[in-house]
């Protein structure tokens, strides 16, 4: 029996997600999305810097994720910064709803991914950083760097 292999196309990472904020749980979810948008997508006209996730009625939304209009579109082109559905199973919805009921938690895209052809946005719930914190996460980097730096030169 083969084992088929999942093609991971990365398209963009969200950096500042991990350095804003502490990341406690992953998740991936499919995206509802328009055909000009996706086609956007593909051209690589998108951010998912500035967005965030919410549970509303039972369903998770992406707010704020700027896909620009397809420019061979036509009338029928979509609203950039319009709320787009993600697709999630029931269980995971719940857990979401009550991980983010939970003071300073919230839900953020980490990653947008295509796999076996089709648009993939991973999630996490993160908790927010103090200044400290991000502080302390600098000087971290900072040490690691300098010892791959020492151990490259011998």
């Amino acid at each position: 029996m083969e084992l088929k292999r999942e093609a991971v196309k990365i398209i963009q990472k969200n950096k500042k997600a991990y350095f804003n904020y502490e990341i406690l749980e992953k998740y991936e979810a499919g995206i509802a999305l328009k055909g000009t948008e996706i086609k956007s997508i593909r051209e690589g006209n998108f951010s998912i810097n500035e967005s965030y996730a919410r549970v509303d009625n039972g369903e998770v939304f992406i707010y704020n994720m700027d896909i620009s209009p397809y420019k061979c579109g036509s009338i029928a082109n979509h609203e950039p910064k319009r709320p787009r559905k993600l697709l999630l199973n029931k269980s995971e919805i719940k857990r979401l709803a009550g991980k983010t009921r939970e003071k300073g938690l919230t839900i953020i895209p980490l990653a947008l991914y295509f796999k076996e052809g089709l648009a993939k946005l991973e999630i996490g719930v993160g908790k927010g950083k103090h200044l400290f914190d991000k502080r302390e996460s600098i000087k971290k980097k900072m040490a690691e760097r300098e010892m791959a730096r020492v151990f490259k030169k011998r």
